[in-house]
């Protein structure tokens, strides 16, 4: 029997004080790189996430074996063993999309090598060359000459693949033709093991759903993306009762669709959490809203305006308000136990929020985010530069909010009442929505220039969006512009991150919005296409009022953004302040649960290709955890403290071998930062942002700016991940 939730579990917010003393409160003042500890220096960290063996009590063990999904060993044949190398398949330079618009991953490999001999040594041959190929061998790409020692080799989009080096005669050779004298295979071809063992017969999917799979508890088998099906499990279900709210729908209103909000300085604005009704392919549902509205109100306003936001708490949960990416006066950030009380149901609390920012922002909840966020509480903050020509002209600006739901054929599938459940993957909706509708249309004149201001608001899905008969131009990001304008073919964007984009329709017809991946089926072991409009945009055959042609094929670059980059860019190559690793541990994890999991880690899990196994853990059998490497401590024990003006270097390392590797937004708040590098990788365009995306394996250096003083949090954003425990917090004095 699914029953309401009264008085959901809180999980207290401790701030843990460092002692003077403690080697845990050394602090970076990093204007002129000293520590108060002067005489205990920063320790040299490890290489997380390289491509270098690693001792360990069993002996050597590569980068490879040790589950890095970046990293490839490179053998030679029997008769030359001495024959050695790897083949970091290093990432795009950030802001490159890390997939294709098709959602094929893109990699910029750099081979290492070491003992080959002269070519002529084996033969008619003068250069080695190295090539990409298919599992089959049925489609190859020349990649370049190698040998002995470091060389960067061309970008390639593969997936299970094969990098083979060979003697050619010519070093100009464009077809393999040489003596093969070196191979290796990608890391992900791992993941066929399960498709080996499924035509073997060991592993089948699970099949049919219904009340013949209902359990004594009241759950009953989730529901399954048909390109993915389940693995089969017995007797395992959440061990905790399901929750939804228990409203007679007949008192409800319907909530309706979102409005905007214009607010000057010094405005008050009334907002309400309320249980409403929405109708939703063709079913009706009791879900959330603020201010009876989908997405929540737009609230626009000009950069630095103070507004005053009078709460009210009309649902029958604890709740608050975060105001994500604004850097506001701490006191009003919405964290409970931190910052405020949560308010109680009947509850107000007057939030004052400053735009120091020009951008996109958006509000949500900081209180049971995994059940609130997903019934429809949250909304949009623009806010417009001071110079009005900050952004090149356009014909329309559309606010759109990316976002699904996850409904079976009956009602939505419930939530955890007492913990979270989908905490391992975090909760895949099966209905996209965008700005809260299924059907999202928009109309546009031949030629017309539209700025979308993108927000991911789903609990766990990373979107790979693009639009079909259009191009698209990457202008901004979570906290302002990019130092330079620049094409793109499609935007990755992960929970909690926005991206300002201008498109450009030319042509009259249609223009589809596509949200194109590659999803791991964890039964086969093989990647199938996931393929989804999620809305679609009509382009009329007249032309556009006002033609923006000019000031849309113009990159521009944005000098205010690259002055303000350019005053902490010698801080790039410093080494890092501060070192964490996310990972994860297990709490009595059931035996029929730990026997699925065989998994090579994916980098990122575009699909919940395990949505029993996901849908059966909950928060109480799992800890997702922020560890500091220089204390040991972990999530709310590990405590770090800064001053206003600091600028410090935090690398991050996202711990592949474990139970499940999920790739990770963090989400930074209060301050804003820099994305320096990606597995060494440099930054190649910059923004400043609130929340970035860790790929699992992968080694993320930022560069925050502590300007906004406070205790403050640092989390992970896929709402089930925070509500198992991936958070952790900071102090600036």
């Amino acid at each position: 029997m699914v029953r309401a939730l009264a008085r959901p579990r809180v999980r207290c917010f401790a701030v843990i004080a460092l002692l003077a003393s403690s080697t845990a409160c050394i602090r970076t003042r990093v204007q002129d790189v000293e520590y108060e500890a002067r005489l205990t220096p920063p320790p040299v960290l490890p290489s997380y996430g390289t491509c270098e063996p690693q001792q360990t009590e069993a002996g050597t063990v590569s980068a490879a074996d040790r589950g890095v999904p970046y990293c490839m060993d490179l053998v030679g044949i029997p008769d030359l063993q001495q024959a050695r190398g790897v083949v970091e398949l290093r990432p795009p330079a950030f802001p490159d999309a890390p997939v294709t618009v098709d959602g094929v991953h893109r990699y910029d490999p750099v081979a290492t090598i070491s003992g080959l001999p002269a070519p002529r040594q084996l033969g008619e041959y003068t250069a080695y060359v190295a090539w990409a190929t298919t599992l089959s061998l049925d489609s190859t790409v020349r990649l370049g000459v190698v040998s002995n020692g470091r060389v960067r080799l061309p970008r390639i989009a593969f997936e299970n693949f094969r990098i083979l080096i060979t003697a050619e005669a010519s070093a100009d050779a464009s077809v393999r033709a040489g003596r093969v004298v070196m191979r290796g295979t990608s890391p992900l071809t791992r993941l066929l093991g399960h498709r080996d063992m499924a035509r073997g017969g060991t592993i089948t999917a699970a099949t049919g759903e219904g009340d013949e799979h209902s359990h004594h508890t009241g759950w009953k088998m989730p529901p399954q993306d048909a390109r993915l099906p389940m693995m089969p499990m017995q007797h395992v279900e959440p061990d905790v009762q399901p929750y939804l709210p228990a409203i007679d729908t007949s008192t409800l209103s319907f909530a309706t669709p979102r409005q905007m909000v214009r607010l000057e300085d010094g405005d008050t604005v009334r907002l309400d959490a309320r249980i409403v009704k929405r109708r939703i392919a063709g079913r009706t549902f009791v879900m959330y809203g603020f201010n009876g509205q989908y997405p929540g109100p737009l609230i626009s306003v000009d950069q630095g305006t103070t507004i005053h936001v009078d709460f009210h708490n009309l649902i029958d949960q604890p709740t608050t308000v975060h105001w994500h990416g604004v850097r506001l006066d701490n006191r009003f950030d919405g964290v409970p136990h931190m910052t405020q009380e949560p308010v109680e149901p009947g509850g107000r609390f007057v939030y004052t929020v400053h735009f120091r920012d020009a951008g996109i922002y958006w509000y949500h909840p900081h209180h049971r985010e995994d059940i609130q966020q997903e019934l429809g509480l949250y909304g949009n903050m623009l806010v417009a530069p001071l110079a009005r020509d900050a952004y090149a002209p356009v014909n329309a600006h559309e606010v759109v909010t990316l976002d699904d739901l996850l409904v079976d054929d009956a009602s939505l599938v419930p939530f955890g009442a007492e913990a979270p459940n989908y905490a391992l993957m975090g909760r895949f909706g099966n209905v996209f929505l965008l700005n809260g509708e299924p059907a999202f249309t928009r109309t546009v004149s031949r030629g017309d220039v539209v700025r979308y201001f993108l927000t991911n608001v789903s609990n766990t899905r990373t979107f790979n969006l693009s639009f079909t008969n259009a191009r698209m131009k990457l202008v901004g990001s979570d906290v302002g512009r990019f130092e330079r304008e620049e094409w793109v073919e499609s935007i990755v964007i992960a929970p909690a991150e926005r991206y300002i984009v201008d498109v450009r329709f030319d042509s009259a017809g249609t223009s589809r919005m596509m949200n194109r991946v590659r999803a791991l089926n964890h039964v086969t072991g093989t990647l199938v296409d996931l393929v989804d409009t999620l809305g679609t945009v009509r382009i009329n055959t007249a032309a556009a009022q006002r033609d923006y042609t000019r000031e849309f094929e113009t990159l521009r670059s944005n000098r205010d953004v690259i002055a303000e980059i350019d005053a902490v860019r010698a801080h790039f190559a410093r080494r890092a302040d501060f070192d964490a690793t996310l990972t994860m541990r297990t709490n009595d994890m059931p035996p029929a649960l730990t026997a699925m999991m065989m998994a090579y880690p994916m980098p990122i899990d575009w699909g919940d290709g395990m949505a029993m196994m996901n849908w059966a853990v909950t928060g109480n059998r799992l800890t997702w955890i922020i560890r500091d490497n220089r204390t040991g401590l972990e999530n709310m024990d590990a405590v770090w403290k800064f001053k206003v003006g600091d600028l410090v270097r935090l690398r991050l390392f996202n711990d592949p071998a474990v139970f499940h590797a999920m790739a990770h937004p963090i989400h930074i708040h209060g301050q804003r930062t820099l994305v320096i590098s990606r597995n060494g990788v440099p930054t190649r365009n910059h923004v400043w942002k609130d929340t970035a995306l860790i790929q699992a394996g992968e080694t993320v250096e930022l560069l925050v700016e502590m300007s906004n003083p406070g205790t403050w949090m640092i989390h992970c954003h896929i709402a089930e991940h925070l509500s198992a425990g991936m958070m952790m917090s900071f102090v600036v004095q």
